[in-house]
């Protein structure tokens, strides 16, 4: 148990008595950071939650979106960073199902996952086998229980030496009508659907709150997609049936979280009984209690429908145990047969005292000084076939990403889009800029939800909601506790700015390695809505290339700094709303009027890699002029300062001079930087055949998996 002296008092105060062991376990499985964000809480209040389309409301369970026609769209992200980091197959998989049944604890129909992975130096055997681990454990359970894998990010960083991130996100999508707004009245059944309670998993929620000890493999849970599968279609059939009163997933904390949240949540007490429980072999009442095995889920239902519920689950083969009622009074009873052996109030339970730490800012960062005349051609080259900018089809080639027949953009693209059954589309991205983030945590997560928004705009969508996911290390350290402040209070100003709410998000703290914290990690994942998606075309000769957006000489934390300069020090790139919102409109408006074949945002490697990639899908040279990008900088930020707010559009050449026209009316700040064509990408110093560059581009992943 990982209570704290002064918590243990403070339950004992509580209560009015001293706890007995069975308690005092089932609470500190509750007041674990991981379920009860104790240290993170109040912060997140200044985050936007209303906006258009947004349904709120009491006891709604999860984030949900309106797209229209009486449909919702809901998304959930998780993480399951320790577990990853010590068996990343069982892990990277187990999340996957987490954060599925999330989506399913709101009555909808799961219909895509996205996947953010970190790693340490990949050159290491270790960082390798948690990567190869992590991407087969996701694609298992994915294609399994049938769920598409559509997209995510792929980063090597030496501040995640030993450790592993493993972000994983949901969509769900379902009828307004049908979302569970839970309730329940004294009576009402409880019931716990799915997979047998064991071992595995004990302590899990403890384990993710503290630094990692890698011995705790059985704070690890066993995965089973197949289980999980069933599970679904079980809960979908006895919604459809109107036959779910409340529901909730078992996670974090297994039942000791599920019971007490559930009975806070909806004002009433729960009595259940551990004997009742399905198990997979013998355990103590306390491990019944906090163990964190998967496929679960809890249910509550009106007495009368039990039967249908468990006819549901027999004909299915998912088990269902009736393991005790609804109360009045608040309480949450735990009994053994006729022996009672935790009473405590639901209230007590679910709400762990708030801990608040000591912030404190880092000294200021060094003066990076003047940047020695490098080979931007060799830079460029070197960039493209990195671990970090390289082609991710090795990824996402394990995935089933058509499953479910609604993708219809794939991943590789700068977001993935959804067909919804109302004839609208669904686009998504997940981002983060840790590097960024890592000297300026304000501007650096502002930054990370600026590009997941633009990658949504690429594929002709307009940003509607976002979800964050606030990823450092011990909170205790001042300065993590800083970067993680000044992290929420950047996503918070930027969404809004835009007007972009914040529908749900997930704080993973206690994430360290051997050498110290790791980089902060805020992850964006934003959700766009159009009427049609913009369907990416190649790049072909004659075509024009347009730079929308100003270049400023902000080199810290980019790509070419570290791989060619060897400093992550300099300025880091920060948002301008007003210019982010102007360019944004500028391109949606380019994709409308037909006057745009393609459009990527320029990123990691600034516009020389986005124009590379460009040449690279289109197997197309291109002649460009970087004094001619919009702003006054030297030639090495002009081509690899990774700032904001930025496009590079591809126009057929029969269309340039309307394109040119539309920006000019529009007063966003562009520029006609160049023309396809040939076999070689040439900007200012760079002089690189497109076959090289594409060769370096397409084998880096693969030829470091299998190295």
């Amino acid at each position: 148990m990982n209570l704290e002296p002064g918590e243990l008092e403070d339950l004992r105060s509580r209560l009015g008595r001293e706890p007995s062991d069975t308690e005092a376990r089932i609470v500190a499985a509750e007041w674990s950071e991981h379920c009860s964000y104790k240290s993170s809480r109040e912060h997140l209040s200044i985050l936007p939650r209303t906006g258009p389309g947004v349904v709120g409301g009491p006891g709604l369970d999860s984030g949900a979106l309106d797209v229209g026609d009486g449909w919702v769209v809901t998304a959930h992200i998780e993480s399951h960073n320790h577990p990853s980091a010590v068996e990343p197959y069982g892990g990277a998989a187990t999340g996957v199902g987490g954060v599925i049944r999330d989506i399913l604890s709101a009555g909808t129909r799961p219909i895509a996952i996205l996947d953010g992975l970190r790693f340490g130096d990949p050159s290491g055997g270790h960082a390798r086998w948690l990567f190869r681990s992590a991407v087969s454990g996701i694609a298992d359970y994915g294609n399994c229980i049938g769920v598409p894998t559509i997209g995510g990010e792929v980063e090597f960083d030496a501040s995640y030496d030993g450790y592993a991130l493993v972000d994983v996100a949901a969509i769900g999508f379902g009828r307004r009508s049908s979302l569970i707004r839970n309730r329940a009245s004294a009576g009402d059944a409880v019931l716990l659907l799915g997979g047998p309670t064991g071992r595995d998993g004990i302590g899990g929620s403890q384990f993710a709150s503290e630094s990692l000890d890698a011995q705790d493999r059985s704070a690890v849970q066993i995965p089973d997609p197949f289980a999980e599968k069933m599970l679904i279609e079980a809960v979908i059939e006895a919604r459809r049936a109107g036959l779910i009163r409340a529901m909730k997933d078992l996670g974090g904390g297994g039942l000791s979280c599920a019971i007490s949240e559930t009975a806070d949540a909806l004002g009433v007490g729960i009595e259940a009984d551990v004997s009742r429980v399905h198990l997979r072999g013998e355990l103590e009442p306390w491990e019944v209690m906090v163990s964190e095995s998967q496929e679960r889920m809890l249910l509550l239902a009106a007495p009368g429908d039990v039967p249908r519920i468990e006819s549901i689950c027999g004909r299915l083969g998912v088990a269902c145990s009736q393991i005790g009622r609804a109360s009045d009074g608040g309480q949450m009873v735990i009994r053994r047969g006729d022996e009672v052996i935790s009473d405590m109030p639901a209230r007590v339970v679910a709400n762990a005292p708030p801990q608040e730490h000591a912030a404190s800012p880092p000294g200021p960062a060094p003066d990076p000084g003047s940047r020695p005349r490098a080979d931007h051609s060799a830079a460029l080259l070197r960039m493209l076939g990195s671990p970090n900018m390289s082609s991710r089809a090795w990824v996402y080639g394990q995935y089933d990403h058509e499953v479910g027949i609604r993708t219809v953009v794939r991943p590789g693209m700068d977001a993935s889009a959804l067909r919804l059954d109302n004839g609208r589309y669904l686009a998504v991205s997940m981002d983060a800029a840790p590097k960024h983030c890592n000297i300026d945590p304000r501007a650096g997560a502002a930054g990370c939800l600026e590009e997941a928004c633009r990658n949504v705009v690429c594929a002709g969508a307009r940003p509607a909601a976002m979800l964050d996911h606030l990823q450092f290390g011990d909170p205790r350290d001042g300065r993590v506790f800083w970067s993680f402040k000044e992290s929420v209070a950047g996503m918070a100003w930027y969404a809004r700015s835009a007007g972009i709410p914040c529908i749900g998000g997930k704080v993973s703290l206690y994430n360290e390695t051997p050498s110290g914290p790791i980089k902060p990690t805020p992850v964006a994942l934003v959700l766009g809505l159009a009427d049609r998606p913009f369907r990416q075309g190649s790049a072909a000769d004659g075509d024009a290339l347009f730079v929308i957006g100003a270049t400023r000489e902000e080199m810290g934390g980019s790509e070419y700094m570290e791989q060619v300069h060897g400093t992550a020090d300099g300025a880091c790139p920060a948002v301008d709303p007003g210019e982010s919102a102007a360019n944004m409109d500028a391109v949606l408006a380019l994709q409308a009027a037909g006057l745009a074949r393609a459009v990527h945002d320029c990123s990691k490697g600034g516009i020389a890699a986005a124009l590379a990639e460009l040449c690279i899908a289109g197997r197309t040279g291109c002649r460009a002029e970087p004094g001619s990008f919009p702003g006054d900088v030297p030639e090495d930020a002009a081509l690899f300062s990774e700032s904001h707010s930025r496009y590079l559009v591809v126009c057929p050449g029969s269309r340039a001079d309307a394109a040119e026209a539309e920006l000019r009316r529009r007063g966003v700040r562009h520029s006609r930087a160049g023309v396809f064509g040939g076999g070689a990408i040439r900007a200012g110093g760079v002089d690189l055949s497109v076959d090289k560059a594409r060769a370096a581009w397409l084998g880096a992943l693969g030829g470091l998996v299998h190295g």
